[in-house]
């Protein structure tokens, strides 16, 4: 392809090499990189995209109306290195007839995997335990320190039985969990294969030993876990976020485990991202908070990373993307 008829991509961060290759092997991309580890500020992002006729950019790229227009008619396809998409202004996006590749399923087994970890250090006092032994704390054997709670004969709700809903599910249960509840929109086929109950948001609240949130953040679930929800559950139970922030209501969150009443929470994702070093969450002993790293294998960047790149290059083509936002 002659310089003349090269296609302009703006890459949004410095992503694995997987997807990277792709891109330079394919002979059509005239690449233009933020070449760093860190988000690209936003005058950088707007001036990158001038012309360009693809964008691939990550979930903290604020893709909306600005940008589109900055970006111009050339533009063809975005391809995003995520699951989620509410970075992308996907009204404005449809609107201009311009495609959105993403990458689901991918990402299914590490972040199923990183939730099931996160519920049994929350749950078992794992972060607590270790501290205790680096500062002084281990002492002689007491029977009831660092007691927690644990899965077996418990009851597990799964708020959002989807693909990673499910596979959480699925790694729970020969932990020898007695009952699995699920609630979403509707009942899921699929819940047979975990013996899920389908049932209303407060009773799912009201009687899980474990609270695992794993629904994608719609208008209908941002800020849904607040006091009211908090309130429902029980005191002696676990509540696990690995979805989206703004499904939870921080400070209803700090209120509920400040004053016992919930047992603990472990968090994978925050509002905002970064957390700030000194917000209230951050001083309770009973929250375990971990700096979104649900997807973060090797191999699972490697794959997300190729994918991504493949979705861009079909959107710049015309041809079939592996895995389109059906918008």
């Amino acid at each position: 392809m002659s310089a003349q008829q090269m296609l302009k991509v703006f890459v949004t961060r410095r992503i694995p090499q997987e997807g990277m290759k792709m891109l330079q092997k394919a002979g059509m991309c005239n690449l233009s990189v933020w070449d760093s580890d860190e988000p690209v500020p936003r005058a950088e992002l707007l001036k990158g995209v001038a012309g360009a006729h693809g964008i691939l950019c990550l979930l903290s790229d604020k893709i909306d109306t600005e940008v589109l227009d900055a970006a111009g008619p050339n533009l063809k396809v975005i391809s995003t290195l995520s699951v989620g998409f509410d970075h992308l202004a996907i009204d404005e996006i449809k609107k201009r007839g311009i495609r959105v590749g993403y990458t689901p399923d991918v990402l299914t087994d590490a972040t199923a995997e990183l939730t099931v970890g996160l519920l049994l250090a929350t749950a078992r006092r794992l972060p607590e335990g270790v501290e205790e032994v680096k500062n002084g704390g281990w002492s002689t054997w007491k029977p009831l320190w660092l007691c927690g709670y644990g899965l077996s004969g418990s009851t597990v709700g799964v708020i959002g039985l989807g693909r990673i809903g499910l596979a959480i599910a699925r790694r729970l249960k020969p932990f020898g969990v007695k009952r699995l509840l699920y609630t979403g929109r509707q009942p899921k086929p699929q819940a047979q294969e975990v013996d899920g109950e389908y049932v209303p948001l407060d009773t799912l609240v009201s009687e899980s030993d474990f609270v695992v949130v794993s629904c994608s953040l719609t208008p209908d679930t941002q800020g849904v876990c607040d006091k009211t929800f908090f309130s429902k559950m029980k005191k002696t139970s676990i509540f696990i976020n690995t979805s989206r922030g703004a499904v939870v209501n921080q400070e209803d969150l700090f209120e509920a485990l400040s004053s016992g009443q919930i047992a603990a929470a472990g968090l994978d994702v925050t509002t905002p991202e970064p957390l700030p070093t000194d917000h209230p969450l951050l001083t309770l002993k009973n929250c375990v908070v971990l700096p979104h790293i649900g997807s973060a294998t090797y191999s699972t960047r490697g794959v997300m990373s190729a994918l991504t790149a493949n979705n861009l290059l079909a959107g710049l083509t015309g041809s079939e993307m592996p895995s389109e936002l059906k918008l």
